[in-house]
């Protein structure tokens, strides 16, 4: 039976995020699948959870790929109006892009790994519970489907996954001590290993 909190870190703040995140996302699956993509965004929000992550940062991660995806800069000032300029402050940090269309794919990653050493340690957090995800996700649908998972990707070479994924690694393990680093390096190194299996 669950312990009683006497100031839960969640309040009806985080429910009210829930419900913008299925007002963005809602009608959206992962790539190539029916999963929902509410999915990726509670996983996210979970680790966040579990890492001692504060509301703030638990609804940065729920929104984290709201700007980028659906809506822009627009989007990025209703979330500051809605859950404050804190949490659109993490979502914006954690966006390779607000651009519509998206630059190419390469270009926005060299971005995104050259502004990370410089984001706030909230952001990081985000960010790496972020692609904690997308590895596993990444890793469980290469074991079941092969290597046609690369297909829902814009840009299909594996190699190019991992050298973003090794480069994410090396960020993170400077800027936190979070125990998402090792997880995420063994999934990265399982991910390989299979890749190479693959091939």
């Amino acid at each position: 039976m669950p312990s009683q909190a006497e100031d839960p870190r969640l309040t009806p703040k985080f429910v009210e995020a829930v419900e913008y995140a299925y007002e963005k996302h809602g009608t959206q699956t992962r790539k190539a699948s029916e999963v929902p993509y509410l999915g990726h965004l509670l996983s996210v929000a979970g680790l966040v959870i579990e890492n001692g992550g504060t509301e703030k940062q638990v609804i940065a991660a729920l929104l984290h790929d709201a700007a980028e995806d659906q809506g822009g800069k627009e989007t990025l000032a209703e979330i500051g109006q809605k859950f404050g300029a804190d949490v659109a402050s993490i979502v914006a940090e954690c966006s390779d892009t607000l651009e519509t269309p998206k630059p190419p794919w390469r270009g926005r990653k060299e971005a995104y790994i050259r502004h990370l050493p410089e984001a706030s340690d909230d952001a990081i957090l985000v960010s790496l519970a972020d692609k904690l995800d997308n590895a596993r996700a990444t890793l469980r649908d290469l074991r079941g489907q092969g290597n046609t998972v690369w297909r829902r990707f814009s840009v299909q070479d594996p190699q190019l996954h991992l050298w973003y994924y090794r480069s994410l690694l090396g960020v993170f393990s400077r800027r936190t001590d979070s125990w998402m680093v090792g997880e995420l390096r063994d999934v990265v190194d399982e991910l390989e290993q299979e890749i190479n299996r693959q091939c």
